[in-house]
């Protein structure tokens, strides 16, 4: 198809206060418009576990916090004191609902300990049932319950955790034989009473040891046999016949998420492999859920993306997940683009690009690694494209673009079959600029920006409108 290239040289329409559309430019504090990963931008978002309640997916992560606990190697630690919940209707605009559980609030469990760590929630006769580990008064790491009539709450907070149950990190299936199973810690499955707070009377029991200690253990260990060095988080989904226990572990030095299979909830399991591998930058944890919403599949993972030198503040991400005809999963690699459908009026933030060709990507500022990224284009050729940026049914007017540039930097803007280049005013300090958008671009289309010219430039974003 015919390409239509057009130069358009410091056609400057002044600096723009908000380039967006006026819902965006006054959001409530608590919405966030992202689309790309990280996909909560307002706070460390860990463990993200995602449901779809009422045709609304929601996500029910832990909250890191700056550390105000130490390691029993002195090193700083893992700080979570409560839980908010997300919502959203299109993966791009993301609602934060709010403080729904914290730890002073917790009956049994120590007000001090900040081990909040990986939930669950899960929905039975219109009751929302928020499962949480926490640090118990009496010692060791206890499992609790709290009950709301709406996924957002308020919750109320049982007086006592589940009895039978030693560990972290609840998941809960709601499985097709009319059960609903509780797994936990290491892959340690029970099932549940129908009221959906207690350990069915009907559950194996198994004798263990630890050291001089004798104790009963109800349930069974799904991981038994498997890889699960330092295995933790587990999350147990049923599709097409097969029950699915994923979890982290440790393959050598960093958490992997591998995976099992079984047709009974409470196993035997056979390992099938790994659906996501070591983060490349050495990120020693990951934890996840899969949640099927508006016939896809997603994994919702997390990363230290907001905390690249301190890998216990993390932040939640989403990719697409598919399975191959057999049943098995494919596996999984992290993208900065994630999953979100991205309008083209919004701020494009193409640091978060789907594929990179010689230009850089840094954080716009390190004292406050939320403020997001850039990309920097130091030669010739330096470029970035974003995939799938919805421009809907009537074609912008005007691009702007927020960035820093070199004399006499021009950039090519390709969405489509439209090719368009701007050349930007020279500018040391960040600023908008606007220009016609002399082509015609509508629907969804892929973005490329690249650096024409022996210049130099850093965007932050870019819009149209």
């Amino acid at each position: 198809m015919h390409m239509k290239k057009l130069l358009v040289i410091a056609a400057v329409f002044g600096l723009a206060a908000c380039a967006q559309p006026q819902e965006e430019c006054n959001l409530p504090e608590n919405v966030m418009i992202t689309g790309t990963n990280p996909i909560i931008s307002n706070q460390f978002a860990a463990d993200p576990t995602a449901r779809v309640f009422n045709g609304k997916l929601y996500v029910f992560p832990s909250h890191d916090i700056p550390s105000v606990i130490t390691h029993h190697d002195g090193s700083a630690w893992f700080s979570m004191a409560d839980y908010h919940v997300f919502s959203s209707e299109d993966l791009t605009t993301w609602t934060d609902h709010g403080v729904i559980v914290t730890q002073e609030d917790v009956p049994w469990g120590r007000p001090d300990a900040y081990s909040m760590w990986a939930p669950d929630c899960v929905e039975k006769d219109g009751k929302y049932y928020f499962y949480f580990p926490n640090a118990s008064k009496t010692g060791g790491f206890a499992v609790g319950v709290a009950i709301a009539d709406n996924p957002e709450g308020p919750y109320e907070i049982l007086p006592e955790p589940i009895k039978g149950i030693n560990g972290i990190d609840p998941c809960v299936l709601q499985a097709s034989d009319g059960n609903a199973y509780i797994f936990w810690g290491n892959g340690r499955c029970a099932k549940l009473k129908d009221n959906m707070i207690e350990l069915a009377e009907d559950n194996p029991k198994q004798v263990m040891k630890w050291g001089d200690r004798e104790f009963e253990m109800v349930g069974v260990s799904c991981l038994q046999g498997l890889p699960s060095r330092q295995a933790e988080g587990p999350f147990a989904f049923e599709y097409n016949g097969n029950y699915y226990l994923t979890y982290p572990y440790v393959r050598e030095n960093t958490e992997v998420i591998g995976y099992a299979m079984s047709k009974n909830p409470m196993g035997p399991y056979e390992y099938k492999g790994i659906i996501m591998a070591e983060h490349e930058n050495g990120c020693w944890t990951n934890h996840h859920s899969i949640v099927n919403y508006k016939g896809q599949w997603y994994f919702f993972y997390h990363h230290n993306a907001y905390s690249p030198h301190f890998d216990k503040n993390r932040s939640a991400q989403i990719e697409k997940l598919y399975f191959n005809e057999d049943g098995t999963i494919q596996e999984i690699k992290p993208t900065k683009r994630g999953v979100g459908p991205v309008k083209a009026s919004h701020k494009v933030q193409i640091d978060r690009y789907s594929t990179i060709n010689g230009a850089d990507i840094d954080y716009l500022d390190t004292t406050d690694y939320f403020k997001g990224w850039k990309t920097i284009f130091d030669n010739a050729g330096d470029a970035v494209c974003f995939n799938e940026l919805d421009f809907g049914k009537k074609a912008p007017k005007k691009v702007t673009f927020r960035y820093m540039a070199g004399p006499g930097a021009v950039v090519e803007v390709k969405a489509g079959d439209a090719v368009c280049e701007f050349e930007l005013p020279d500018a040391r300090e960040w600023a908008e600029v606007s220009f016609d958008m002399p082509a015609k671009v509508k629907g969804l289309q892929d973005l490329s920006v690249k650096l024409v010219n022996d210049s130099n430039a850093e965007i932050d974003w870019v819009t149209f409108r």
